[in-house]
C-alpha cells in the first residue's frame, strides 16, 4: 500500500490532507495549551482556598487547632496545598513534553511537506515540458507531411501539362523532394521526441512521483504517529502524579482516622476546667415562723449603713491591716464549707431541744445573695493583689480558675525555661569565641565579648528569678506548699466580723451575681500565699473568743474542709455565730476548731460574751 502508486494522480488532494494533519496538530497543541492553563489556575485557587482557611498566627484560631478534629483539617489544607503542587507538576510536564515538543515538530513538519511538494511540482513542471515538446514535434511532423503531400501533387500536375515547360516540371521535382526530406526529417525528430517523452513519463509515474508520494506518506505517517505518543504523554503525565495525589488523599484519611472524639472532650475539659467544686443544695426558706433577723445580719445591715470598707481595729499598723482582713476573709471562704449544711437525722426530734434547731434560718435571701446586694450599694474595692499589679490581668494569673492558672503558670515556666537555654547557648558560644580570641589574639580582641557576656548573665539571672517567682506560684496551686496552721486559721477568724465591707469587695472580684466565679480564682478548697510582711505582724494575735457554749444534738462527721466532726451530747466552746449560711463554728480545744450544721446543735450564748462581739462587728 503506497500512495505512490494508489495516488499516482491525487497530487493536490494529497497537499490538502497533509495540510488538514498539521491543522489537527496544531489544535492538539492548542488544546494541551489550554489544559496546562486550567492545571495552573486550578492549583492557584486550591493554593487559595489552602491559604484563606489556615490558621492566622497569634491569633485564637491558632489555639483552637489543637483539638485532634482542627488538627486534622488542618493536615487536610497542608495536604490539599501539596495536591495542587502535583497540578503544577502536570502543566509544567504537558508544557515541556507535549506543547514545546510538538510546537518544534510542526516547524520541521511544514518545512519538510513544502520540500516535497515542491519536488512534486517540480517533477510535473518537467512532465509538462516534455510533453509540449512532444506535441510541437508532432505538430511540427504534421505540416511537413502535408507540406509535401502538396509539392508532390503539385509535381505530377506539372508533369502531366504539355504546355509547361521542362524546366518548371523539374523545378516542381525538386521542390517536391525537398518537402519529402523535410518530413522525413521532421518524423525523425518526432519520433525521438515521443520516445524521450515516454521515457520521461515513464519515469514520471513509476519513479519520481512515487519516490515524492511516498516521502509524503512517511512525513504522514509520522505525524499521525507523534501526535498518538503526545496523546500517551498526556496521560502519562497525569499517571505519574496519581500516587502522590493518592499519597495525599491517604494522608488526608489518616488526619481524619486521627479524629479522637475522646480526646477532643478531654482537651475542653482542661481548656476551661475552674477546678472549683459545684454549689451545694439551697436550704428550704421557711417564711411561715417568725422572723427574726441574726445578729450577724444586723451587723451586715450596719455595715452596710455605715459605708465603711476599710477597718479599724486598734492602732496597730492600721495602715496594712485591709491586706491582711482581705486574706484572712478569702481563708474564710475558703475553708468554711461551700455547701449548705445537713439537715439534721430523720431518727431525732428537732422540735423535742428546748433552744430548737438553727437550720433552716429564717432569713429573706440567701447569704450570697445579700452580698451581692450589698456590693452593688458600695463602690467595688479590688483586693490587694489586683490592686498591686494593676486590675485587669495580674501577672501570676491569680485571675483564672485554679486549673487554668497552673496551666498558665505551668506554660509561663516553660518558656522561661526555654529563654534561659536561649541565653546560656548564646553565653556558651561566646566563650568559646573568648577562648579562641585568646589563644588566638589575631583573630579577635578577647575583652570584646566581655561586655556581652556580662549582659547574658544578668539576663540569665533575671529569668531564673522570673522561674522561682512562676515556680513558687505553681507549686501553691499544685498544693505543694505547707498547710496553714489551724492557728493561723483561727487568727483570720479573729477579724473575719471587722472585714465586712472589705471582703465583699474581693467576694465581689471573685462572684458574679449568679454566684459563678469571674475574677481571683486562685484557689479550690484553700487560700495559700507566700509569707508576707501582714502574716509576720498578726501571727502573734490571740485566738477568737468564746462567745457561748453548745451541746452536740446529733453526732456529725466533719468530712469537708473548714468542719470538725462531734459526738452526740459532747460541749464545746461558740466562737462564731451562724450568719445565715446554717453554719455554726465552734472549738474543741486550742488546736481543734471548725463549723458544724447550726441545726445540730444546741448554743447557749454568753450575753457579755455577745456583747462584745456585737461592738466588734459595729466597730468593723
Amino acid at each position: 500500500m503506497s500512495w505512490g502508486t494508489e495516488l499516482w494522480d491525487q497530487f493536490d488532494n494529497l497537499e490538502k490532507h497533509t495540510q488538514w494533519g498539521i491543522d489537527v496538530l496544531e489544535k492538539y497543541i492548542k488544546f494541551v495549551k489550554e489544559r496546562t492553563e486550567i492545571e495552573l489556575s486550578y492549583a492557584k485557587q486550591l493554593r487559595n482556598l489552602s491559604k484563606k482557611y489556615q490558621p492566622k498566627k497569634n491569633s485564637k484560631e491558632e489555639e483552637e487547632y489543637r483539638y485532634t478534629s482542627t488538627r486534622a483539617f488542618l493536615a487536610t489544607l497542608n495536604e490539599m496545598n501539596d495536591y495542587a503542587g502535583q497540578h503544577e507538576v502536570i502543566s509544567e510536564n504537558m508544557t515541556s513534553l507535549i506543547t514545546g515538543e510538538l510546537t518544534r515538530y510542526v516547524q520541521e513538519l511544514k518545512q519538510e511537506r513544502k520540500s516535497h511538494f515542491h519536488d512534486g511540482r517540480k517533477a510535473q513542471q518537467h512532465i509538462e515540458t516534455c510533453w509540449k515538446q512532444l506535441e510541437a514535434s508532432k505538430r511540427r511532423f504534421e505540416r511537413d507531411c502535408k507540406e509535401a503531400d502538396r509539392a508532390q501533387q503539385y509535381f505530377e500536375k506539372m508533369d502531366a501539362d504539355i504546355n509547361v515547360t521542362k524546366a518548371d516540371v523539374e523545378k516542381a521535382r525538386q521542390q517536391a523532394q525537398l518537402r519529402h526530406q523535410m518530413a522525413e526529417d521532421s518524423k525523425a525528430e518526432y519520433s525521438s521526441t515521443l520516445q524521450k517523452f515516454n521515457s520521461e513519463q515513464h519515469d514520471h509515474y513509476y519513479t519520481h512521483v512515487p519516490n515524492i508520494f511516498q516521502k509524503i506518506q512517511e512525513m504522514e505517517e509520522r505525524r499521525i504517529v507523534r501526535i498518538g505518543e503526545s496523546m500517551k504523554t498526556f496521560a502519562e503525565v497525569d499517571r505519574q502524579v496519581i500516587p502522590i495525589i493518592g499519597k495525599c488523599l491517604d494522608e488526608i484519611t489518616k488526619a481524619a482516622e486521627s479524629i479522637d472524639h475522646k480526646n477532643d472532650s478531654q482537651l475542653v475539659i482542661e481548656a476551661f476546667k475552674s477546678g472549683f467544686e459545684p454549689p451545694g443544695d439551697i436550704d428550704f426558706e421557711d417564711y411561715t415562723q417568725p422572723m427574726k433577723r441574726t445578729v450577724s445580719e444586723s451587723s451586715l445591715s450596719n455595715s452596710r449603713g455605715d459605708g465603711k470598707s476599710e477597718p479599724k481595729f486598734g492602732g496597730k499598723s492600721k495602715g496594712k491591716l485591709w491586706p491582711f482582713i482581705k486574706k484572712n476573709k478569702l481563708m474564710s471562704l475558703l475553708t468554711s464549707p461551700h455547701q449548705p449544711p445537713p439537715p439534721p437525722p430523720a431518727s431525732a426530734s428537732p422540735s423535742a431541744v428546748p433552744n430548737g434547731p438553727q437550720s433552716p434560718k429564717q432569713q429573706k435571701e440567701p447569704l450570697s445573695h445579700r452580698f451581692n446586694e450589698f456590693m452593688t450599694s458600695k463602690p467595688k474595692i479590688h483586693c490587694f493583689r489586683s490592686l498591686k499589679r494593676g486590675g485587669a490581668g495580674p501577672e501570676d494569673f491569680s485571675n483564672l480558675p485554679p486549673e487554668q492558672r497552673r496551666k498558665k503558670l505551668q506554660q509561663k515556666v516553660d518558656e522561661l525555661n526555654k529563654d534561659i537555654q536561649k541565653e546560656m547557648d548564646q553565653r556558651d558560644a561566646l566563650t568559646k569565641m573568648k577562648d579562641v580570641y585568646i589563644k588566638n589574639p589575631q583573630m579577635g580582641d578577647a575583652a570584646s565579648v566581655d561586655h556581652r557576656l556580662a549582659e547574658l548573665a544578668q539576663n540569665i539571672e533575671k529569668l531564673r528569678l522570673e522561674v522561682q517567682k512562676f515556680e513558687g506560684w505553681l507549686a501553691e496551686v499544685e498544693g505543694r506548699l505547707p498547710m496553714r496552721t489551724e492557728q493561723a486559721r483561727r487568727q483570720s477568724g479573729l477579724y473575719e466580723a471587722q472585714n465586712t465591707s472589705a471582703v465583699n469587695s474581693c467576694a465581689q472580684d471573685r462572684e458574679s451575681p449568679d454566684g459563678s466565679y469571674t475574677e481571683e480564682q486562685s484557689q479550690e478548697t484553700e487560700m495559700k500565699v507566700p509569707a508576707t510582711d501582714f502574716d509576720d505582724e498578726f501571727d502573734d494575735e490571740e485566738p477568737l473568743p468564746t462567745i457561748g457554749t453548745c451541746k452536740a444534738l446529733y453526732t456529725f462527721e466533719g468530712q469537708n474542709e473548714g468542719t470538725i466532726s462531734v459526738a452526740e451530747g459532747e460541749m464545746l466552746y461558740v466562737i462564731e455565730e451562724d450568719k445565715g449560711d446554717g453554719w455554726t463554728r465552734i472549738r474543741r480545744n486550742e488546736d481543734e476548731e471548725g463549723y458544724v450544721p447550726t441545726s445540730y446543735v444546741e448554743v447557749y450564748l454568753d450575753k457579755n460574751a455577745k456583747d462584745v462581739y456585737k461592738s466588734l462587728q459595729k466597730i468593723s
